[in-house]
């Protein structure tokens, strides 16, 4: 009996050194999964994610910045700062802006100002590209300094997932570096891509080159007739340079195609080859070092026929694709769109979450979302207020303006007259429209042929705008502030009721009366008519 009774403490003893045991094996690896090293990891230096880090550090959160450039098949690399920065939107407009100032030279002849020999006025491409190339370098220095001052920590190396929380670092001497994070933001953005033919690769360049490129790019062919494509081939022309664009199916696909269409005429008038349903089928390098293409053309009856010229340059503008291979997602579990099947990452609406909880991807790497720098940051901006400020805010990507930097501009918000007639029928929306004569035009006698505008309303009551499309001088800057009166419900009552800033082209919006419907010459007689 002593022996029986003895045992029970004996035994409950034994249970709660188990129980203290397992509580301490569940509190080391409680411990272990937050004693996270950072409070945020972002993977991918570009626009969107430099934006996310630097809010979120100004949040209070611990934070570190993963960016590597992988050079382009040409061996072109960049520094900080993303697609935007090095090879995109801003190397983009200063060579847009250096074509403008050609053609403003001949212009400013019959405004009086005297030229030594209009007809010897040439352009030196290597001037250009090491004034854009020191810009650049300039603004990844003051990125650079500014994460520095910001406490965001950056790291140069290639990211991707060992888990769900730990992110590897592959630096530039191959070795790697783990860090763990609470949450990650994926902003690793995309890179063009090459058809699969041969010679493309090897022998072509995309826009990750030609903001570089040491030698004049010569007679030239762009293969794609997405804005890329076409703004590299406007300010290619505007230097100088022979220019022809071989297109597949469509201009501008998901833009208005009626301004599209207008917007390939105006390329046509300034001396800019189009070859339609054209693909190109090799490339092939000559003796002299110049590049042979060879391609197909399919007339409208599906008859195809072979062709071939030779250019100097062949840049390849067909798409691009999301640089997510590298990040290893299966390890975070993290899947991408259409089932694993697309290289874009499908998102909440609401915070941006990939499948993942505390994963989220911002910036070009979604999936069926506008690839521009301004939503990336401010996309950026929410995930980062919504993780370490409390915020509830959403991203809202309708009615996003965008701006095509062809010679003459093409600026839009809101619906295309295509998706508006298919969301409300064609009955149900009204399309106001109007030809104009910018005043700068006059005295050196520039085409207006292509200078137009639209908008896109529904029929009934007020008539609420449903889009805004404007071909023209400036149309960046005249989009802008019409989208921010888009965003509060613009009516064309309020459009027509608006008194307009007189000689301007932004104007001619608030001058809008000839509906396509009526079936009135859209075209004034004057400018003030």
């Amino acid at each position: 009996m002593a022996t029986a009774v003895l045992a029970r403490p004996a035994r409950s003893l034994i249970n709660v050194v188990q129980c203290v045991r397992l509580i301490r094996t569940q509190a080391t690896v409680m411990f272990a999964k937050e004693n996270y090293e950072y409070d945020l990891v972002v993977i991918g230096g570009g626009s969107g994610g430099l934006a996310c880090a630097k809010q979120a550090v100004q949040l209070g959160a611990k934070v570190a910045v993963l960016d590597f450039v992988k050079p382009s098949p040409r061996g072109t690399k960049w520094g900080l700062g993303g697609t935007c920065v090095n090879v995109g939107c801003i190397p983009k407009k200063l060579m847009h802006q250096a074509s403008l100032l050609g053609e403003a030279i001949h212009d400013s002849q019959p405004y009086g100002w005297q030229l030594p020999d209009p007809a010897a006025i040439r352009h030196d491409w290597a001037t250009l590209t090491e004034s854009v190339q020191n810009h650049i370098k300039s603004v990844n220095w003051v990125t650079r300094v500014d994460l520095r001052d910001q406490k965001v920590e950056y790291v140069n190396g290639l990211g991707y997932f060992k888990d769900d929380h730990t992110v590897v670092a592959v630096m530039k001497n191959q070795t790697e570096r783990e860090l763990r994070a609470k949450h990650v933001v994926i902003a690793v953005g995309g890179r063009p891509r090459y058809p699969d033919i041969p010679g493309a690769a090897e022998y072509g360049i995309t826009s990750d080159d030609i903001f570089s490129l040491p030698q004049a790019p010569g007679r030239t062919l762009l293969v794609g007739a997405g804005y890329i494509g076409l703004e590299c081939a406007g300010f290619l022309k505007g230097l100088g340079y022979d220019v022809s664009v071989m297109v597949r199916s469509i201009l501008l696909r998901g833009f208005d195609q009626q301004m599209a269409t207008m917007v390939g005429d105006s390329m046509v008038e300034k001396g800019i080859r189009f070859h339609h349903r054209s693909r190109p089928l090799a490339v092939e390098k000559q003796p002299d070092g110049r590049l042979l293409v060879r391609y197909e053309t399919v007339d409208e009856a599906g008859t195809a026929t072979n062709g071939e010229d030779v250019f100097d340059t062949v840049l390849f503008a067909i798409g691009r694709q999301a640089e997510t291979g590298t990040l290893k997602l299966a390890n975070a579990g993290v899947v991408t769109a259409e089932g694993g099947k697309s290289d874009k990452l499908e998102v909440d609406e609401t915070d941006h979450r990939t499948n993942v909880p505390h994963i989220y991807a911002v910036g070009d790497v979604l999936y069926r979302k506008p690839e521009l720098t301004p939503v990336a940051i401010h996309a950026g901006r929410i995930i980062a207020r919504r993780l370490f400020g409390g915020s509830e805010e959403r991203m809202d990507y309708a009615d996003v303006a965008t701006t095509v930097f062809t010679p003459l501009e093409y600026g839009c918000v809101g619906l295309s007259e295509e998706a508006a007639e298919a969301a409300h029928g064609k009955d149900g929306i009204e399309v106001y429209h109007a030809y104009y004569k910018p005043t700068e035009f006059f005295v050196p006698q520039r085409s207006v042929r292509y200078c137009y505008l639209k908008a896109v309303a529904l029929r009934e009551g007020n008539q609420r705008v449903l889009g805004l499309h404007f071909l023209g001088p400036a149309a960046g800057e005249v989009i802008q502030g019409f989208a921010a009166a888009l965003k509060c419900g613009l009516t064309m009552q309020v459009l027509r009721n608006t008194v307009g800033i007189h000689p301007t082209v932004a104007e001619e919006f608030t001058r809008l009366a000839i509906t396509k419907s009526s079936g009135l010459d859209p075209t004034p007689a004057t400018c003030c008519s």
